[in-house]
């Protein structure tokens, strides 16, 4: 189950639906100020936990966000009381430097879990209640205990298909209320980096550094460092300035909408090779129902090369359809059929891991195998496939030999990392507009090949997917989506790809951002408002771009009005059979308890009038 703090009874309404229309009720009617909604699930952790009278930590239902409340860093009591009363969501205190005010809502489960009991079945409800409220938020954090945090934000990786929107996994070491804890600093930062960066991946933050979560591991039960990101370089880095290095961000390329994946096989496990393994053990071990088998070998990917029995035992499972996958039990590189010992494993059909840590290696298998719609060839296939970001095959990922920026940066004489990062973030945008403008598919390629973000924002927060949906050129918007183009970025004026798609009413356009998992953004009064302009002005074609944008054609502006009333008022029949033709409601009264049918017997709208008469 789900808490919401201060929130109205749960008999009448879930948490969940509360906080959904708690969202869209609670935005103020105007558009200039720019906001980022973040959802924090608290799954339990040390995190929340509070000291009781004999100085252990427990979990205390219900007091995280009250205790919230009292830290000034945490929560703006000034501006959240008059902005949403006393019992609102939770908003952060703007600085000078912050261009977007923070919103968060935290949904606490009941019971609170400890890291150490947690199950796939958790995974499966966390990811179901991301999905749940996928539209309504900018990014999300999940509170978490720290011990089995990899695993969660490795199986999160796989199971949320197509992301296009960021997943922060967090906790602490010491509890946030405690007077020295680390765990202040890890959900502030979370916070601010959900809400204002583009890396639609399942991340890990921790001190100081963000992480692609299915490349981390625990490193220390101690240390306020306590994950590392072994094989794979840092996300982010959060120092004065969160420091983004977007050439890392693994983002989907296929044109598909976000879907959350439920099911996983439980049928996998871990081995680990250590001397004078005995074969009773192996052969045990392998035994149905087992379906999948993490192997954790020594070095590069050797086994005892005299135990012609435990390869044997290994031969037979595989034979029989067990997926063994071959991991290092290093904590630093990758498995290679460098020598002899692990060329026996692959004549046995065991498979290479790569770079994988074995948290990543394990939640994959669960995912894998229970992808009904792929024979074992497939499967296999997959397990050795990069699909999140979570191995590295053969050799690194490299840049050209030719780095773009750096060649200009030479040219100009510049040093210094600041001046590098400024001038890959002016030069990249620029040009990635400029072959949208000009219809070059072959320059933007070219560009990303040379370490461009396809989804970098020039000043005005303005990405090439706006461009091109401004400009209105299917090709150009079908190859930047494939390249990974991010739908859900907000410009300076909170616009999205779609919004600029719809405004010029590209309607090939609007479905394959729909198709991608584009959604309508801002205060559904404003859209409603936007609706009824278009009707006013008979603009069927606007109208139908919102109806392609899944719009609520019956949606009412801020006196209560509906498309059908203004269509009705300014007697324009085409939009009035527009709307008629998508069953909008007929019946629907304003603050001055009219319907369409009144507004247009009381201009004279005769033709409307006629169209909108009820039944006798």
């Amino acid at each position: 189950m789900l808490h919401v703090e201060n929130h109205i009874d749960n008999h009448k309404e879930s948490g969940m639906d509360h906080l959904r229309n708690n969202i869209c009720n609670s935005c103020i009617t105007t558009e200039n100020i720019r906001e980022s909604h973040v959802l924090v699930l608290y799954t339990g952790g040390t995190i929340g936990m509070i000291r009781n009278e004999n100085g252990v930590l427990v979990p205390k239902p219900n007091a995280f966000v009250k205790k919230l409340r009292n830290y000034p860093h945490m929560y703006d009591r000034e501006y959240t009381e008059k902005r949403f009363g006393s019992m609102g969501p939770l908003v952060l205190p703007m600085t000078a430097t912050d261009s977007r005010r923070i919103i968060y809502n935290v949904l606490e489960y009941s019971p609170l879990c400890d890291s150490s009991n947690m199950t796939m079945d958790d995974w499966i409800h966390i990811a179901n209640d991301i999905k749940q409220s996928y539209e309504y938020f900018d990014g999300f954090i999940v509170l978490h205990g720290t011990d089995t945090l990899s695993y969660t934000a490795s199986a999160l990786s796989f199971m949320l298909e197509s992301l296009g929107k960021i997943v922060i996994l967090t906790g602490s070491q010491v509890p946030i209320f405690d007077s020295r804890s680390d765990g202040l600093d890890n959900f502030l930062s979370s916070l601010i980096i959900a809400a204002n960066h583009n890396i639609p991946e399942v991340c890990v933050f921790f001190g100081t550094n963000l992480m692609r979560g299915n490349r981390t591991c625990k490193i220390s039960a101690t240390s306020f460092e306590a994950f590392d990101s072994p094989n794979f370089p840092l996300l982010a880095k959060a120092n004065i300035n969160i420091e983004v290095n977007y050439r890392t961000i693994f983002r989907p390329c296929t044109l598909e909408k976000f879907y959350v994946h439920t099911s996983l096989n439980r049928n996998v496990g871990l081995i680990r090779i250590f001397p004078s393994m005995t074969t009773d053990l192996v052969k045990t071990f392998l035994q149905p129902p087992i379906e999948g088998v993490v192997l954790q070998s020594y070095g590069t990917g050797n086994v005892p090369s005299n135990r012609e029995d435990i390869i044997k035992e290994l031969s037979a499972a595989t034979k029989r359809g067990v997926i063994i996958v071959n991991i290092t039990q290093c904590s630093t590189g990758h498995v290679s059929n460098l020598y002899e010992p692990s060329k026996f494993l692959s004549d046995a059909g065991i498979i290479s891991g790569f770079d994988m840590t074995p948290e990543a290696a394990l939640t994959k298998l669960a995912y894998v195998l229970s992808k009904e719609e792929w024979d074992m060839q497939t499967k296999r296939e997959m397990m050795q496939t990069n699909l999140r970001g979570e191995l590295t095959a053969g050799r690194p990922p490299h840049l050209e030999d030719l780095d773009l920026v750096e060649a200009v940066a030479r040219s100009l004489k510049i040093s210094s990392t600041t001046e590098y990062q400024e001038l890959g973030s002016i030069l990249f945008p620029a040009m990635l507009n400029a072959a949208v403008q000009s219809r070059d598919v072959i320059k933007l390629e070219a560009l990303k090949t040379y370490g461009a973000d396809i989804s970098q924002q020039n000043a005005d927060g303005r990405t090439a997917l706006h461009i091109a949906c401004c400009e209105g050129d299917l090709n150009i918007v079908r190859c930047l989506l494939r390249m990974g183009a991010n739908v859900h970025i907000k410009d300076r004026f909170n616009r999205t790809p779609l919004t600029d798609a719809i405004e010029f009413d590209h309607h090939e356009i609007i479905k394959i951002l729909m198709q991608c998992g584009a959604h309508l953004h801002g205060n559904a009064c404003i859209i409603g408002e936007k609706m009824c302009i278009a009707a006013t002005t008979g603009n069927v074609k606007r109208l139908k771009s919102y109806q392609l944008a899944n719009a609520i054609l019956s949606q009412k502006d801020f006196s209560g009005r509906t498309p059908l009333h203004f269509a009705a008022l300014h007697n324009r029949t085409q939009v009035i059979k527009f709307l008629m033709e998508y069953n909008v409601d007929m019946i629907c009264f304003d603050k001055m308890n009219q319907s369409p049918y009144d507004l247009a017997i009381a201009a004279g709208s005769t033709e409307a009038a006629i169209l909108l008469s009820p039944p006798k």
